[in-house]
């Protein structure tokens, strides 16, 4: 009797690995996998711009010419404007205005 059991579990992991195998370009996309388990933010100007975390709206390159010695732009709005950039695949204007209009509505 636990034989029969052991082998419909078998034969089911079996059919069902396979019908995902084969079905898998439907139900991948839906699936979010984070891109990395571990962010180190950067914690200079230098390292904000190397983040993407500029642009011409919004420059800190003249900071870096003035030899600005500021640990950089704000941890958590750096976090949340990343998180923003990421997830809805926008620029770094963007995502900043997006920021910027959800602590507004705070």
């Amino acid at each position: 009797m636990t034989y029969i059991l052991f082998y419909f579990l078998l034969f089911s992991v079996i059919v069902g690995g396979t019908a995902l195998y084969l079905t898998r370009s439907r139900w991948m996309p839906l699936v979010q996998v984070p891109d990395y388990l571990y962010h180190r933010l950067p914690s200079s100007f230098t390292a904000d711009l190397e983040a993407g975390l500029s642009s011409s709206q919004f420059d800190i390159t003249a900071n870096l010419a003035d030899g600005d010695s500021r640990a950089g732009l704000d941890q958590r709005a750096k976090t949340e404007v990343i998180k923003i950039m990421k997830s809805r695949k926008v620029n770094f204007d963007e995502a900043r205005r997006i920021y910027t209009e959800q602590r507004f509505a705070e």
